[in-house]
């Protein structure tokens, strides 16, 4: 089964590093490099909808990244909140730039479903969210992966 890169049922990524460093943006911590203009700006959609989020920390009202990002990396639990809100400022520009100066396959090609280059995950739709769920081999491997290296980053 091919899948085109320009089908909007399916995220693609490459595995890769980002040229930044990321602690607070949870796109950046990951190994995953949007491939495609449709997964490019479906994570940027992300990025931004969990942004505008707002949430109490204290006395401090905090973006969803923010919220996020010292709910799950213990290293940020310690830090000075506007710290942690002045460096998501910055990993946000950073990450948008980085994003926005990807390259990105040809919106006209297509992939093998099956194959050992891109992480592929299937889009759907549940009670009106969007639930990304591998769709082949190597992506279940890695996604199982990256869900071990998360729980040992929380030990």
């Amino acid at each position: 089964m091919n899948i085109s890169f320009s089908d909007v049922n399916y995220a693609i990524y490459r595995i890769g590093k980002w040229k930044n460093t990321y602690k607070i943006n949870l796109i950046g911590t990951s190994n995953e490099i949007p491939a495609t203009e449709v997964t490019k700006e479906h994570v940027l959609s992300n990025i931004n909808e969990i942004r505008n989020s707002k949430f109490e920390l204290g006395e401090n009202e905090v973006n969803g990244i923010v919220a996020l990002s010292i709910q799950l990396n213990p290293e940020l639990q310690g830090m000075d909140i506007a710290q942690i809100i002045a460096d998501e400022e910055l990993e946000y520009k950073n990450i948008v730039d980085e994003i926005d100066g990807l390259e990105l396959e040809d919106p006209n090609g297509s992939i093998e479903l099956e194959n050992d280059k891109f992480l592929i995950y299937k889009l759907e739709k549940d009670h009106h969210v969007t639930v990304a769920k591998p769709a082949n081999g190597l992506t279940m491997k890695y996604h199982a992966e990256e869900i071990q290296r998360l729980k040992e980053l929380n030990k």
